[in-house]
């Protein structure tokens, strides 16, 4: 019982990085255009260093503990591309919320597979746990922005429908400790696959938009991001 509630708890706290995020970019308010926008960017980059992170550090070495290589290279493959279709779709249907679907199209997965891995006591699943929060701070940050540069979205609308999303994943990492902690290939299968759409991810929508000419601090905020994720790393190995 205690570890079902650290799951629902766990997977909780990081989906609530999500409104979060929102909330800073609803309240951010800075004056100077320049300073505005290398924080902006620098978020972003943020973002993109802690989502590679949980993919070399847990991710796809849990991955790789479990499945054969040719299983894990078909996973991780299989992400990418499935990350790249729901890209081009959305692109098709000309939709604002594109950044909001990468941002769920990660947190589920790997909120199963956090469920999992605190069943089979995995030693990062804490780690998991930060990873998936820090990830969803920027993430929030920059699906507001996006979803807020339309007439639909209100700001409030945004944060409530956020925080409610943030309920995904105690449900997600409920249905993983419940239901796949028997299935270690099922969860290895997951993982690689969000690790495959998680790197797409990064290069398509996060690393282009981070350079700004003649201003070199945004880069600093993957490398910080990605520290982050390695510390947490070398404090539960």
């Amino acid at each position: 019982m205690y570890l079902l509630l650290t799951v629902i708890v766990s997977s909780l706290i990081a989906g609530l990085a999500m409104p979060l995020g929102a909330a800073i970019a609803h309240f951010e308010s800075i004056k100077e255009k320049w300073i505005e926008e290398e924080f902006r960017h620098s978020v972003m980059a943020f973002g993109g260093g802690a989502l590679l992170s949980a993919v070399a550090l847990v991710l796809v070495p849990e991955g790789m503990a479990v499945l054969e290589p040719l299983s894990v290279c078909f996973w991780f493959i299989v992400g990418g591309l499935s990350f790249m279709s729901l890209d081009i779709y959305l692109k098709k249907i000309d939709t604002p919320a594109s950044q909001l679907a990468a941002m769920l199209s990660d947190f589920i997965p790997e909120s199963i597979a956090l469920g999992a891995a605190f069943a089979t006591g995995e030693s990062t699943a804490f780690l998991l746990a930060g990873l998936i929060a820090l990830q969803n701070l920027p993430e929030g940050f920059s699906a507001y922005r996006e979803l807020n540069g339309t007439s639909v979205y209100k700001p409030k609308k945004i944060i409530i429908m956020f925080t409610l999303m943030a309920l995904l994943g105690p449900i997600s990492g409920v249905s993983g400790y419940l239901w796949l902690s028997d299935y270690p290939e099922i969860i290895a299968a997951i993982m690689l696959f969000a690790s495959g759409g998680i790197l797409y991810s990064i290069f398509q929508d996060i690393a282009p938009q981070v350079k700004l000419e003649k201003h070199w601090a945004p880069p600093m905020g993957a490398v910080l991001g990605f520290v982050l994720g390695m510390l947490g790393f070398m404090f539960t190995a």
